[in-house]
């Protein structure tokens, strides 16, 4: 064999070794998180960002780490050839305590689907038997995750599957499987699995994503996780839900926006840049990959509300909000009782909805609500007694309890109102018809005045009313006049009703009825 011939069958050679040792490393499981950085750069050819910008953040990286690694526990060593031959075979001890849920909110183009997608398919390879669904808002949502799942695979692991790639699902070896559900009860109901990944939940059937939340379940080692990712659009809507329930359960809530997924700004004239009202310099510090002139085109396209909404992740849109100019900043403050300033009272009868009550001081023409009560599935006399326990001068020296007209109604159980109920147990009450319009009218004129002043202030001890100012909106989708009336959702609508009862009573006793039994 000639000189030549003997350099290009050795070139062949560490050519073929290399191709081995890469054939081996995909199956060894990174064992730390810039390990599997450089993981999902080498084999499934994404770059995910790992740098938080914004206080509060996270990086994209700290949601994939917390995706994968929250089952480190009770998964093999794979640090080995013989740890990585065993991987298909190997039977866990015990099932994960810990619980893998979390909820990403994220900007537009952010990589969410994506990243979730390289979760996906890490799950599958490093967890034996691990059942991964997908389910979104829409099927062209949930077919963009499991398109980027199936890219992965052909392009670097094929051999890992157990079978063809469906149109709805794949198998792998080892036994985990991926399937995409549909947006339906059906889908949903009946499944046992260990990993769900919702996918732009903000556009979920509210029922659907109720009876999701019952289908993971820990086993074979493999922790249970539900993950809720997505855009947060609205103030009322799923994502915000999700979110809250979080923050109350101690569930990691990743967030990322444009700052922490733009590309690094290199060589750019700061004070010409259309983004640097907003940027203030975080581009020079970013490590993403958005390109900054497609960010400053969709800059320009949207509207500002847009714009915070979708790509900054700073707020909702407020477009469909009854009271869209209510500010945390300017209208919750703490303030109590002041003996000085007269007392009244605004109530909304409920039972399966809930009543509420709001105890109201007015001076110097600003309105202060200093307390709430709200409680589903009690009697009148538990309400009327709570009432007057709360209420801090005795019952005469009450300016005024104003309620729901429909109170006024009999009960067929009873034979009686609840107005005349209250009456009866020390609480008196009266009213005035009016129109939902008239009183949200009243309430936004006192929340800002024309003359741009607020003169509504609300203390932090009210907070589903503070939660109902923010979140009560108009229905979707309608036109005419049903587009001006808000949305009775029952779990907004109740707070406010309470306080439009008494914007449309206040100052105005002679239209007010108080009926003698």
């Amino acid at each position: 064999m000639t000189e030549q011939g003997l350099c290009q069958t050795e070139s062949n050679l560490h050519i073929q070794r290399a191709g081995e040792v890469y054939s081996q490393l995909r199956l060894i499981r990174p064992a730390t998180k810039k390990m599997l950085r450089d993981y999902v750069k080498v084999f499934l050819g994404i770059d995910v960002p790992d740098k938080k910008i914004c206080d509060s953040h996270s990086s994209p990286l700290d949601y994939l780490w917390h995706s994968f690694n929250s089952d480190a526990s009770s998964l093999p060593s794979l640090s080995s050839d013989k740890n990585m031959q065993g991987l298909r075979s190997t039977n866990f001890s015990e099932k994960a305590e810990m619980n893998g849920d979390c909820v990403v909110w994220a900007n537009r183009g952010g990589g969410k689907t994506l990243i979730a997608a390289a979760s996906t398919l890490l799950d599958c390879l490093f967890k034996p038997a691990c059942q991964v669904r997908i389910l979104a808002g829409s099927g062209e949502q949930a077919g963009r995750m499991y398109d980027y799942l199936t890219g992965f695979i052909r392009k670097n692991f094929n051999d890992q599957l157990s079978g063809a790639i469906r149109k709805d699902g794949c198998r792998f070896i080892n036994g985990a499987e991926v399937s995409v559900l549909t947006q339906s009860q059906a889908s949903v109901r009946g499944l046992h699995i260990q990993k769900l990944r919702c996918d732009e939940v903000e556009l979920f059937d509210p029922e659907v994503f109720s009876a999701a939340k019952f289908t993971t379940m820990s086993k074979n080692g493999i922790t249970a996780a539900l993950e809720s990712i997505s855009t947060m659009h609205r103030p009322y809507g799923i994502m915000k839900k999700a979110i809250d329930e979080a923050l109350q359960r101690g569930v990691p809530v990743f967030k990322w926006c444009l700052w922490e997924t733009i590309e690094r700004c290199v060589g750019r004239n700061c004070s010409q840049c259309p983004l640097w009202a907003d940027c203030g310099g975080k581009a020079k510090e970013a490590a993403g990959f958005l390109k900054i002139d497609d960010c400053i085109t969709a800059m320009k396209r949207s509207s500002r509300a847009a714009w915070e909404s979708e790509m900054l992740c700073r707020k909702p849109s407020l477009e469909k909000v009854v009271f869209d100019e209510f500010d945390l900043d300017v209208n919750v403050k703490m303030v109590d009782f002041n003996p000085d300033w007269p007392l009244y009272r605004a109530i909304d009868f409920g039972f399966v909805n809930p009543f509420v009550c709001l105890w109201i001081q007015v001076a110097d023409g600003a309105v202060y609500i200093i307390d709430e009560y709200y409680r589903s599935r009690a009697t009148i006399e538990t309400h009327a007694e709570e009432i007057k326990k709360r209420t801090p001068i005795a019952e005469e020296k009450v300016a005024g309890t104003f309620c729901d007209p429909a109170g006024d109604s009999c009960e067929q159980s009873s034979g009686q109102s609840q107005v005349r109920q209250l009456r009866s147990l020390g609480v008196g009450a009266r009213y005035r018809r009016s129109g939902i319009i008239e009183g949200i009218e009243l309430i936004r004129r006192a929340i800002r005045a024309g003359d741009g002043k607020s003169r509504l202030l609300i203390s932090p001890r009210c907070p589903r009313l503070i939660e109902a100012l923010r979140c009560y909106h108009y229905p979707d989708n309608t036109t005419g006049a049903d587009n001006e009336t808000p949305l009775k959702d029952g779990v907004y609508d109740h707070p406010i009703d309470a306080l439009r009862y008494f914007f449309v009573n206040y100052g105005r006793p002679s239209k007010t009825i108080s009926r003698s039994y």
